[in-house]
This record gives C-alpha cells, structure tokens and sequence, in this order.
C-alpha cells in the first residue's frame, strides 16, 4: 500500500508502434556555434555541458502547453533528439552510436529571462530549464530506420515565419562525442533522452503561437502555445 497512487510512466511514441519509457533528459548546452556566441559565449574555448530535465517535461507533438508562470520571455529551441536504447558507462566514442535506438525533433522550452538571471549569479539553470511541459518531443524513428544523422536540415517555425535553420553537421560536439561525454558523469540507461542542443535564432513566443520543429529525415514535431498556467 503507497500513501497515493505513483506517477504515470511517460511513454513516447515511436515509429515502430511500440512505446519509448522516457527515462531521464540530459540537455546539451550551447552546441551550435552561432547559437553560443548569439548567448555571449565563446565556442571555441568551452568543453560541452549538459544540464538535466525531468522526464515529466516531455509532452507529445499536437500539445498546447500551457505559458509558464514567473516568465516574460518564453524561449524556444530547437533540437534533435537522441533516444538511448542500451545503457553503458563510460562509453568510448567508437562505441557510442550502438547505444541509440533512435532519434526524434523535440524542443528546449526556456524561462530565458529566468535562466540568464541565474546564469549570472552563477546559480543553477533549474528554474529556467527544467518546466512543466518545456520538452516537446517528436516521434522516436530507430535508428534502422534513419541510419546515423550527422547532416541535414534542422529548422523552426513560429506561425510559418522561419525562425531556426541550420544543419546537423553544425553540432560542435557529435552525438556520438555527447554521449561519450554524458557516460563519464552517469551510467547512461534505456529510456534517457539526449537533447543535443540548438542552433541559433531563438527567441520569445507568445500565446497563440504555433512552434514547428524540423529535422530531416524525421517526422516533425508542432505545439501551440497556450494561455499561462493558474496553478
């Protein structure tokens, strides 16, 4: 007996018809060029860094999420997505890839104004990162199905207005270097999800705005933006 009932597991879809448990999300920071250096940040002098989100924020492309409390500046990011599929620890570069089962569009929701106020102060992201609904995910497609993704168009709209458009072969740190480097602080496991960062063009949306997120190969993932959160 449990004083109440568990959370629900959070499922995503996936093109095979099975479901995807979502695990753990680790978000890569700052991994287009462009999009570091639009964030005042050299990339050229920066090792990659992840910061974490709760698998509770992953929500379904067709969502309308809610516009988040303690924010006046609601970010989008676009992002391709990796879905781990076999665990490992300290996972070698030359290995990394065999761990994915497959890959998805998904976007970074970010209390930007909230963020760069505790990035200043040298605090902690969580407030700014890690909100309810802030992790619209795509449907997974395995990796049988799209081979391995190191180029093609990554792209977002805001009510048909391109916003975001770069390619995959931007990414400073590869996915399989990402996940390399995330397995020397945590035992990657089935179920984790690894955003692999945005390029640049972000910016703020307002309630009503319809966000589309494109990567190549993969089926795109469309959210609206709806009024604020009351609780």
């Amino acid at each position: 007996m449990t004083l109440f009932a568990p959370p629900a597991l959070i499922i995503a879809e996936t093109t095979e018809g099975k479901g995807f448990p979502v695990r753990r999300l680790f978000c890569i920071g700052r991994n287009y060029a462009a999009h570091a250096r639009e964030m005042g940040k050299d990339p050229t002098r920066e090792a990659p860094f992840f910061f974490t989100k709760w698998a509770e924020t992953v929500v379904p492309s067709g969502t309308t999420i809610a516009y988040p409390p303690e924010t006046a500046n609601f970010h989008y990011e676009a992002e391709l997505v990796v879905a781990i599929g076999k665990g490992g620890r300290n996972i070698a570069e030359s290995d990394a890839l065999s761990h994915v089962y497959g890959y998805a569009t998904g976007l970074d929701m970010t209390r930007r104004d909230v963020q760069l106020e505790a990035r200043d102060k040298g605090r902690p992201w969580d407030t700014g990162k890690n909100v309810e609904q802030s992790s619209p995910l795509g449907i997974i497609h395995p990796v049988s199905e799209t081979g391995e993704l190191k180029t093609g168009r990554i792209s977002l709209t805001v009510n048909g207005e391109v916003k975001q458009d770069a390619d995959l072969a931007d990414l400073i740190w590869s996915v399989d270097e990402v996940i390399a480097y995330v397995s020397r602080f945590y035992r990657l496991e089935p179920g984790d999800l690894i955003y692999t960062g945005t390029p640049a063009g972000v910016g703020a949306v307002v309630t009503g705005d319809e966000i589309v997120i494109s990567v190549e190969g993969l089926t795109p993932c469309t959210v609206t933006v709806g009024p604020k959160a009351d609780v």
